[in-house]
């Protein structure tokens, strides 16, 4: 393990991810066009700015154009299996970031590296925290809020977080920081809390939390939801996983997908892609879905939608993709079929009952990431990146440019939460999405890359729909 203000696996890989980075700033004209447009004028000069974000070659592009535009950054992934080991080098090689990720963390060693990232080795006046974070699933907004309610709670009436008053792991490891920050620096999160601008959000599942303490009058500061851009969810979440669920399950598995049968839980935009994917490789492909709109949209496109029940005994490939939990259940497992691929596409571990699948088989590693569950009659499930995010811990994730259209949208969530900081733009306590004009124009920065060309709008025409001639050319109401 290499260590100074950053931890990674291996330095010497840091020539590898250089020229690998190289590749993809061709593959990634947003953020490119962004630095032309933003570089001169350091728009992030003086923030700090703390990633928690898969640690891939596309994220090593973002960290760099952050910098770029003045940015002091540092940065986690946000999940053990998804780190590239070569970006993370590279990166921290080149002192572009102070890094903290390598691909395998332990539970714990992941918690350690989001505290790393949040943690800046020289405090200002302000403390060592972050003035601003990209989140990618909420765990750092997660650690700053329940840091801060417990100091709180310190400090009326000398309560101490207890690790044993929960069953999830993950949490346990959370309040056991947050116990040794009390004894170190017991204002340690107040005083991040107080300096911090606000955070923008990468995906569903951390949006969601934001809504909920947005609702609930907890949340502590302003919020960007970039998911629901049309450039990200539209994109990313439909074409990335269109690429990257293929990608995984034959660099995982090697098996031949057409003539399989393939169930696909959710029928939103990642399950969208995935289904397309698996019906464009010669799968016959099957649909859950508890959603009325979904199941009929999906049911129009050709795929069967049916209860998980009625088709776990005959189906090759399960993938999950509802960001919800409990959705592949043991007894779903014990009636598949022997050899059946168990897999997850959405963010968190809880979509495939791992703990349960555990306790009820033997496990036996096929290679990294790729693990049969034998069942005491003998048969068993092949499971890819122990039910975590299988595009990234099995392959490398989704492909530049797709990537290039998520990160614009961060990137401008960015300047715009910095350059709005000391104005009432954007509120503490409410959850943003950025403004249609700057969707079209992520859109637009990639267009070039693609040889398209734009039809204009002539003044009679614009008149005549009622819209700016250069847009935004959608109300905020319009679906894609």
């Amino acid at each position: 393990m290499a260590e100074g203000d950053y931890r990674v696996a291996d330095i010497s890989l840091a020539d590898f991810g250089r020229r690998e980075i190289e590749l993809a700033e061709y593959e990634m004209p947003g953020l490119m066009k962004t630095v032309e447009e933003f570089g001169k004028d350091k728009p992030l000069a003086g923030a700090r700015i703390a990633g928690s974000l898969h640690m891939t070659i596309q994220t090593a592009v973002l960290i760099e154009t952050l910098k770029k535009l003045g940015g002091d950054i540092r940065w986690c992934s946000c999940n053990i299996f998804s780190t590239q080991d070569h970006a993370a080098a590279a990166i921290a090689r080149d002192g572009s970031a102070a890094v903290f990720a390598w691909k395998g963390e332990t539970l714990e060693e992941y918690w350690e590296c989001t505290m790393n990232a949040i943690t800046w080795t020289t405090p200002d006046e302000g403390g060592d925290g972050p003035d601003m974070i990209i989140d990618d699933g909420g765990d750092m907004t997660l650690l700053i809020h329940e840091g801060k309610k417990a100091e709180d709670l310190f400090e009326k009436d000398g309560t101490v977080p207890d690790p044993a008053s929960t069953d999830n792991a993950e949490f346990k490891l959370v309040l056991t920081m947050i116990c040794r920050t009390l004894k170190t620096d017991p204002k340690k999160w107040n005083k991040i809390a107080d300096r911090f601008i606000g955070v923008s959000e990468e995906t569903t599942t951390g949006v969601h939390r934001l809504y909920q303490m947005q609702e609930s009058n907890s949340l502590l500061f302003r919020a960007i939801n970039v998911n629901d851009s049309v450039t990200k969810s539209k994109f990313d979440n439909l074409y990335g996983c269109k690429h990257s669920l293929p990608d995984a399950l034959c660099r995982a598995t090697d098996v031949m997908l057409a003539g399989k049968k393939a169930l696909i839980c959710g029928y939103g935009d990642v399950g969208k892609g995935c289904a397309f994917a698996m019906k464009a490789a010669g799968c016959i492909t099957y649909v859950t879905e508890i959603d009325p709109i979904c199941a009929l949209q999906a049911s129009m496109e050709g795929f069967p939608v049916v209860k998980f029940e009625t088709v776990q005994s005959v189906v090759d490939i399960i993938v999950t993709t509802t960001g919800n939990k409990d959705i592949i259940r043991v007894e779903h497992m014990a009636a598949m079929k022997n050899n059946a691929i168990v897999s997850n596409i959405g963010h968190f571990d809880n979509e495939i009952q791992m703990e349960q699948l555990e306790a009820a088989t033997t496990r036996f590693n096929i290679k990294p990431q790729v693990d049969k569950y034998v069942f005491p009659d003998g048969h068993g499930v092949i499971v890819l990146a122990e039910g975590r995010l299988m595009n990234l811990g099995c392959a490398t994730g989704h492909p530049s440019f797709v990537m290039s259209n998520s990160f614009t949208n961060q990137t401008l969530a960015q300047i715009e939460l910095w350059k709005e900081r000391k104005t009432e733009k954007y509120q503490k306590g409410q959850v943003y999405v950025l403004p249609k004009v700057l969707d079209e124009r992520v859109a637009s920065y990639h267009l070039g890359a693609l040889g398209v060309e734009l039809t204009e709008l002539t003044d009679d025409q614009a008149g005549y729909i009622s819209v700016p001639k250069v847009g935004p050319f959608k109300p905020d109401t319009y679906r894609y």
